[in-house]
């Protein structure tokens, strides 16, 4: 009888570290994949700092040289104010098809992959 319960409980031993080892090979594919998209996130978000600087500094630049050439340096300002107004108006308005998907898409596929 000894005989047959020692087989018996080797085998739940074995059963229990099986589901915790699984356990723990889940759990660190997710701390991976976790780690993966905020790794991502975080250096895209570096690259677009850089870019808005630039862009900070190209547009400041474009603005004094259109205010110089139009006589009072805010004017300058205002015309590329104006500008952005309408992107963000064409922006706000496709949302959904330029913005929405696109990222929810890239998401999607990052933690799937």
């Amino acid at each position: 009888m000894e005989k047959q319960l020692n087989p018996i409980g080797s085998l739940f031993e074995k059963a229990e570290d099986y589901l915790e080892t699984r356990m723990d090979l889940y759990r660190l594919r997710a701390i991976d994949k976790s780690s993966d998209v905020l790794s991502s996130i975080a250096a895209r978000l570096v690259i677009a700092l850089f870019i808005a600087s630039f862009f900070l500094m190209l547009n400041i630049g474009l603005a004094l040289l259109i205010g110089r050439s139009m006589g009072e340096v805010y004017y300058g300002f205002f015309i590329v104010a104006g500008f952005y107004l309408v992107v963000i108006v064409i922006l706000y308005s496709l949302r959904d098809k330029w913005l929405k998907a696109p990222i929810s898409n890239l998401i999607i596929k990052s933690i799937l992959n």
